[in-house]
């Protein structure tokens, strides 16, 4: 096996269920889960419709390309979301998820040859890290702090890094802070890049979570056009449809960018054997196609934090998210041992910080906060909002 698997961590939702292992749930009390970024809203009637209606195509191998009727569908969807045109043929790829495609895209992508470095957000999503150490990598964590306003401070990072880093992953909005990068942001970003040669890889599976109608996160496709960055040299976007369109058990979305490093990650990918089958290519082009299903979860998320927000900050350290499903609230105590408390006290499951960062600079961005995900239904979320309320343990 690869040896470098052995260099990987536990996940999160391990150490989760290993904190918990001894722990009972107060009797009488409805157990309410906010610790996994799992959509609880209802899937999209005209996508499951296509879904089945298409399930003929079970019968045929798919093209790892995908059909180019998905591609025209993301490439308009990416046009009519941020006023920027792509080709089909050339700058999208479909991947099942964005998890799939963050591991698979830094495997093809790094050269294990030259000691390259990874840049990571911390706190972070583990694939970024997991995905660096198994292409040969070595991780960089650049700490996301109150004190930076949660932004990644590429000022901080040493030179030599910066001269070996092929790869710098950025996730906006974020997980977990809700952080949503400006356009000033990514004019840095881009100019690391050109002066260094890294390639950017955008995580944005969380892009249409937002709370104001007229004011979306801005895109990192959209920062390169604003910046008369046409040609998207050196930047990767990844996207999915499990929190747009609340179907992360279908594990569809899409890599888009700089024509020049899509071309042999599809290569890549021919090998990998990771083609999306045609049910639900078909169910992913209806999702692409609709608005309205998106715009009814922004209520209900909207709806959700406008209730959670006020009650909450009665005990924890919160303040609204730029964008995002999650609240990244500073705890009266250590934040595995609310975590624990909460559970046993309160029935209410959330996931510590400390579980989503690693020691960097001689801290821990993640210890002493909480993540939690504002996914299930809306009486489930008050009523975890009132007794989070209640809690306040000393």
């Amino acid at each position: 096996m690869n040896p470098d698997l052995s260099l990987t961590k536990p996940y999160p939702f391990t150490r989760l269920r290993a904190l918990l292992s001894d722990s009972k749930l107060p009797d009488g009390i409805e157990h309410i889960s906010l610790s996994i970024g799992e959509p609880k809203h209802a899937a999209p009637e005209a996508v499951i419709r296509a879904l089945f209606d298409s399930s003929k195509l079970f019968e045929k191998y798919p093209a790892t390309t995908g059909a180019l009727e998905l591609r025209t569908a993301i490439s308009d969807w990416i046009f009519r979301r941020y006023g920027v045109k792509t080709d089909p043929l050339t700058q999208i790829l479909p991947t099942n998820g964005s998890r799939e495609a963050l591991f698979s895209f830094t495997q093809a992508y790094i050269d294990r040859t030259k000691s390259p470095f990874v840049i990571l957000p911390c706190p972070f999503y583990q694939i970024y890290e997991g995905a660096s150490l198994m292409a040969g990598a070595t991780p960089y964590y650049c700490p996301q702090t109150a004190e930076n306003n949660f932004a990644m401070d590429l000022d901080s990072v040493p030179e030599e890094v910066l001269r070996n880093t092929q790869l710098v992953f950025v996730c906006s909005p974020s997980n977990p802070t809700g952080k949503v990068l400006n356009l000033e942001d990514w004019k840095k970003l881009f100019s690391y890049s050109d002066k260094y040669g890294f390639v950017i890889g955008s995580d944005e599976c969380y892009s249409e979570i937002y709370f104001d109608e007229e004011k979306p996160p801005l895109g990192a496709l959209e920062a390169a056009k604003l910046l008369g960055r046409d040609n998207f040299e050196r930047l990767i976007v990844f996207s999915s449809l499990s929190k747009r369109s609340n179907i992360p058990g279908m594990r569809t979305g899409f890599v888009a960018g700089d024509a020049a490093l899509i071309k042999p990650y599809l290569l890549y990918r021919t090998y990998h054997g990771c083609a999306m089958s045609g049910p639900i290519q078909q169910a992913s082009i209806a999702a692409w196609n609709d608005e309205e299903h998106v715009r009814e979860s922004r209520r209900l998320y909207k709806e959700k934090f406008a209730t959670a927000v006020p009650l909450m900050s009665k005990t924890l350290g919160i303040s609204m998210p730029d964008a995002s499903f999650y609240l990244w609230a500073k705890t009266p105590i250590d934040d595995q041992e609310y975590a624990k408390r909460l559970y046993e006290e309160k029935a209410i499951t959330v996931l510590p910080g400390s579980f989503l960062s690693r020691d960097c600079g001689g801290l821990n961005p993640g210890r002493g906060y909480i993540r939690i995900a504002l996914v299930a239904t809306v009486p489930e979320v008050k009523e975890a909002a009132r007794r989070i309320s209640e809690f306040n343990p000393k």
